[in-house]
């Protein structure tokens, strides 16, 4: 599960002052006790009573253009500092179920209910209410292949929640939780670190029941480029998905322009020839994902 840290016992600090703080760190995001160490000062800005209904209450004043100009997460996260290429600040509003908002439109626009992993680490801290309730399963990355499926290996660790003042360290492809709405509405404050691989590294949905992975949800904006390249491109669009396919260090962009170039075959022999070529990559993942797709 989650690393829960110490939250130590210092002053309430500001929005500004973590930012700072985070400004002047050389924390890596790849390393475990590095972001360890930021758990202290998310805990301060968490005894901060005050700064989110000010943020709040300005935002509001303003026609909610902060917000509107600068977040990409919609309504349930208040953005407190947008992306800088080294971390996201960031607050979630977490409804109880039985609460008007996840009556009318669901459980999945908050993720409730759907086991996942994160393809990045961050920090976490229970700001405002009960806070929410996870069960916490753990699994091995480098034990997989990572296809739909596959047994995760999963590891059942507890039932949970984050309440007030409680800092945990959610650990890259390593963490898995069923998130759980609260018993009554809560919020939480995020710092999300980023890392250039990010987009690479596939984060998954898991089905807890089987024990296996349900499928991938990652996808990098470049991929969809791929395709309409290939549609539309002509011959150098072709021949740049199948540079991309043969060279790109990233399985899930070979894999990517390997289906991309089979769809613009018309007949099956065309198609799987093409595939073929996958299912000879070095990496399982490529290999296995393209044998799966050859015609029955």
């Amino acid at each position: 599960m989650p690393r829960v840290l110490d939250s130590g016992d210092s002053d309430a600090i500001g929005l500004d002052d973590l930012a700072e703080a985070l400004d002047a760190s050389a924390f890596d995001p790849r390393d475990e006790e590095s972001l360890a160490e930021l758990g202290p000062l998310l805990a301060r800005l968490g005894r901060n009573r005050s700064f989110l209904a000010d943020l709040v209450i300005a935002e509001l004043e303003d026609r909610c253009s902060g917000q509107s100009a600068g977040n990409a997460y919609g309504a349930q996260v208040f953005m407190l500092r947008p992306p800088n290429g080294r971390y996201v600040l960031r607050a979630n509003f977490w409804p109880a179920r039985a609460d008007a908002v996840v009556r009318a439109s669901g459980t999945a626009p908050f993720f409730y209910d759907m086991p996942h992993d994160h393809n990045f680490s961050f920090l976490t801290v229970g700001y405002q209410g009960p806070g929410y309730w996870s069960d916490y399963y753990e699994y091995d990355v480098d034990a997989i292949v990572g296809v739909p499926g596959e047994a995760a290996g999963l590891r059942f660790v507890e039932r949970s929640r984050l309440e007030e003042g409680k800092v945990l360290l959610y650990r890259a492809r390593r963490d898995v939780h069923v998130q759980l709405p609260p018993d009554s509405l809560s919020v939480s404050l995020n710092i999300l670190t980023f890392d250039r691989a990010q987009p690479w590294c596939d984060q998954f949905r898991f089905d807890v029941a089987a024990g296996t992975i349900a499928e991938g949800l990652t996808t990098a904006p470049s991929e969809a480029l791929v395709a309409l390249a290939v549609q539309y491109g002509g011959e150098a669009g072709r021949g740049l998905a199948a540079e991309l396919a043969l060279r790109h260090p990233a399985p899930r962009m070979r894999l990517t322009a390997l289906r991309a170039l089979a769809s613009c075959e018309a007949d099956r022999a065309a198609r799987i020839a093409v595939l073929e070529r996958g299912a000879d990559d070095p990496d399982l993942y490529v290999a296995e994902r393209t044998r799966s797709l050859f015609d029955p």
